[in-house]
């Protein structure tokens, strides 16, 4: 078997569409087998639907069409017991565990005056406290495993203060305190921990994120913490997954701690 993270098996969240598919088939591409999962549910405080039951039928598809094994299971990242159960039978079904993408995540746009309790608990419980339920439950995997690869999706948002967008923010900015502590308290387990920080990806959920221009209208002085320095508004989620499969490979067994940025620059303006 040939390939960067060949033999190794692969834990993603939202791995249904977008950025999680496509880090589920880019490292499906380069041997990994994967366990993949996806709440599949919407969110009264979100304005755009979430992924569906199809959706992750697709990606199984779309890995074993590659010739990886792939288990996939509905879970939802704020139920800690049933994303421990869908680990452990992926990890019961192939083997071992060697590499986490805590990917999924939700976002919306608005005025801190706009942001509902209901919101801000929605976006905590799923980008922050939903990464950590991912990472805890991964951990005795991994160290069964003699040690692995922790990637966990932040954002240019968990570096810099963009505004509209604060419960977002705050939870990305969030992930990365648990990833540099961890990276800290797992070295001696032989687990590295990194963060990996988009700009805008094209998928369904920037597609859903309305009202930005308008609300930098108001204040157009907020428009250049959002510009990117490289001529392109958004990236691919393979830019992304390219990334990830980095992070996830023996290429990068020395590196730990690190927020990655493939941001086109953003957060170098």
């Amino acid at each position: 078997m040939t390939g960067r993270v060949a033999g190794k098996v692969a834990f993603i969240t939202g791995a249904a569409r977008g950025q999680g598919r496509s880090h589920a088939l880019r490292l499906a591409e380069e041997g990994a087998d994967i366990i993949a999962v996806d709440a599949c549910v919407d969110y009264a405080s979100m304005d755009y639907a979430m992924a569906t039951r199809d959706d992750l039928e697709q990606t199984v598809k779309e890995v074993e069409a590659l010739d990886q094994r792939i288990v996939a299971r509905i879970a939802d990242v704020r139920d800690k017991n049933a994303l421990q159960q869908a680990l452990d039978e992926g990890v019961a079904q192939l083997g071992q565990l060697d590499i986490v993408s805590a990917n999924a995540g939700i976002c919306s746009v608005q005025t801190w005056d706009n942001v509902s309790s209901e919101l801000w608990q929605d976006t905590m419980d799923v980008n922050l406290t939903g990464v950590w339920n991912t990472v805890v439950a991964a951990i005795p995997h991994l160290t069964n495993t003699g040690g692995g690869s922790v990637i966990i999706t932040s954002s240019t948002g968990g570096i810099k203060g963009q505004p509209f967008l604060t419960p977002y923010i705050a939870a990305k900015h969030g992930v990365v305190g648990i990833a540099r502590s961890l990276a800290n308290e797992l070295a001696q387990k032989n687990i590295r921990v990194n963060t990996v920080h988009p700009t805008g990806v094209d998928t369904a959920l920037l597609a859903g994120l309305g009202g930005m221009d308008e609300l930098i209208n108001l204040d157009p002085s907020t428009g250049g913490i959002f510009v990117n320095t490289l001529p392109v508004e958004v990236v691919e989620p393979r830019d992304i997954s390219n990334a990830v499969l980095f992070l996830a490979s023996d290429e990068a067994r020395y590196v730990t701690g690190l927020q990655m940025t493939v941001d086109a620059g953003c957060t170098n303006r």
